[in-house]
């Protein structure tokens, strides 16, 4: 079968999903929102809620056929060839505390492979969307990783040091410890700025669907290289332990690291 191609319409569509997206965050950003807990204890607002069920909504009436796996709601048609991906608020905590380092991500997966992705930062006002056979562009402009062949001289990004329980901590350890600096913080956020050539490296651990799917084509399509830590393709299925390279050579130099 042949491998599906990124048209119009599905360009079209997720960028009317982003704009639906972005008029509900802004309306919420830097108010004072009751937040509440969900049972991992990460936090969840009106904001996420909102968002997701405006999307799913959007989803349901235009590709009636397709799942849909999101965040908040959960699953629906999980059988289906192509899923939606949807992260209302990726970097709530960013969101509820003010900082505009959060992003709305939103994949469409093929049979269990991200084939296009879309991160916007409704405040900022920029957006990434990466797709088959399409550059990864920001706000419309083709964008490109930077080249860096040795990990020593590598800017690393992760969220937190706490998302990288046991063996994985140390793994990670050998890497923030080998590259020039290491910066956490900015969720989603870090990704961009790696396919927009400004970071190395983005090494994480215990991530959802939700959290990766979008950004692995918003890399990749920027000529970078997205996979888990056996340096196996992003599926929907992986185990949430992913690493993001602007250059091959660093990427395998993190894995030579990772694995040890």
């Amino acid at each position: 079968m042949m491998k599906p191609v990124i048209n119009a319409q599905l360009f079209d569509f997720i960028n009317q999903m982003a704009n639906a997206s972005a008029t509900i965050i802004k309306s919420y950003f830097r108010t004072h929102l009751t937040v509440d807990d969900k049972p991992d204890t990460s936090p969840v607002t009106l904001a996420d809620k909102a968002v997701e069920q405006k999307l799913r909504e959007m989803i349901e009436k235009n590709y009636p056929h397709d799942g849909i796996y999101g965040e908040e709601f959960g699953t629906k048609n999980e059988n289906a060839e192509f899923t939606w991906v949807i992260d209302p608020i990726d970097g709530t905590k960013s969101f509820i505390t003010g900082k505009p380092l959060f992003g709305t991500l939103i994949a469409l997966i093929h049979q269990g492979k991200p084939i296009l992705g879309l991160l916007d930062q409704p405040i900022l006002k920029e957006r990434w969307i990466g797709g088959q056979h399409l550059p990864t562009t920001l706000n419309g402009h083709p964008i490109h990783v930077r080249a860096c062949t040795d990990i020593k001289k590598a800017a690393l990004y992760a969220t937190t040091p706490a998302m990288f329980l046991g063996a994985d901590f140390e793994a990670f350890g050998r890497v923030r410890d080998t590259v020039k600096m290491t910066i956490y913080g900015g969720d989603c956020y870090a990704y961009a700025l790696l396919a927009t050539g400004f970071v190395d490296l983005v090494i994480e651990s215990s991530l959802k669907p939700y959290d990766y799917c979008a950004l692995a084509p918003i890399v990749e399509n920027a000529g970078g290289i997205m996979t888990d830590w056996q340096g196996q393709p992003l599926t929907i299925h992986s185990d949430g332990r992913v690493i993001a390279a602007g250059d091959a050579h660093t990427h395998q130099q993190a894995l030579n690291l990772l694995q040890q």
